[in-house]
């Protein structure tokens, strides 16, 4: 197996945003009559669509959030993204050290994706090669949005690396054929996250962006 394309998710690879994201979610959703902690986000809706897991919160209510809830959202994490969102360390230095090509497949709305990217200065590094859930019918953790990113980029599944940090985002990596590395290096992964994203199938797990080239040469030494 020799790689042919590497595939980040963004919330929590490429930006440091998960703790403020959960955060914000929470706070909107318990002002809409669903209480719930950042930390309850952070459990049951990580790396899962914003269309999946307003439908479980409305199923759970009995009734439709207002539709004013989407923009209520979007302007308190446009805010705090500005005040505080942080690209992951050293994310720059791995993206130069790689030799394949790479793409974002998130499970944010493609706005979303490039307002964070924008931000900590990594939208070039990207544009156009951004998937979003929007662009599949199911989102993680089935693998069609990772199937869509490997079309769209001329590379089949089994050889694509997907880089991901949540378990929604193992088990479509897994799902879909491709070798999927957990990353455990942002600043909402706890102690024991890595052995969750292992547990979920991840091939490898690792915390620090500066080992990411290698990991990939020598996975793929191994699969030789």
């Amino acid at each position: 197996m020799t790689p042919k394309l590497v595939i980040f998710d963004c919330d929590g690879v490429l930006v440091d945003s998960e703790i403020i994201s959960c955060r914000e979610y929470a706070a909107v959703l318990t002002e809409h009559g669903y209480a719930i902690s950042a930390d309850q986000v952070f459990a049951r809706f990580l790396g899962r669509s914003a269309q999946d897991t307003r439908a479980e919160v409305e199923a759970e209510l009995g009734r439709s959030l207002p539709a004013s809830f989407p923009d209520r959202l979007k302007d308190r994490l446009n805010a705090a993204f500005a005040a505080e969102l942080q690209a992951i360390p050293h994310i720059s230095a791995a993206l130069d050290a790689l030799q394949q090509p790479v793409c974002v497949a998130s499970s944010g709305s493609h706005d979303k994706i490039a307002h964070s990217l924008r931000l900590v200065g990594l939208h070039q590094r990207f544009v156009p090669h951004i998937f979003s859930a929007a662009d599949v019918a199911r989102g993680k953790p089935a693998p069609d949005l990772f199937w869509h990113a490997a079309q769209r980029m001329g590379a089949a599944p089994a050889d694509c690396v997907v880089i991901e940090d949540s378990v929604s985002g193992i088990l479509a990596a897994r799902a879909a054929g491709m070798v999927a590395l957990g990353f455990c290096g942002g600043s909402h992964c706890g102690s024991g996250h890595g052995a969750l994203l292992a547990q979920a199938g991840a091939d490898q797990v690792f915390a620090d962006m500066r080992q990411l080239a290698a990991i990939i040469d020598e996975f793929s030494l191994c699969q030789a």
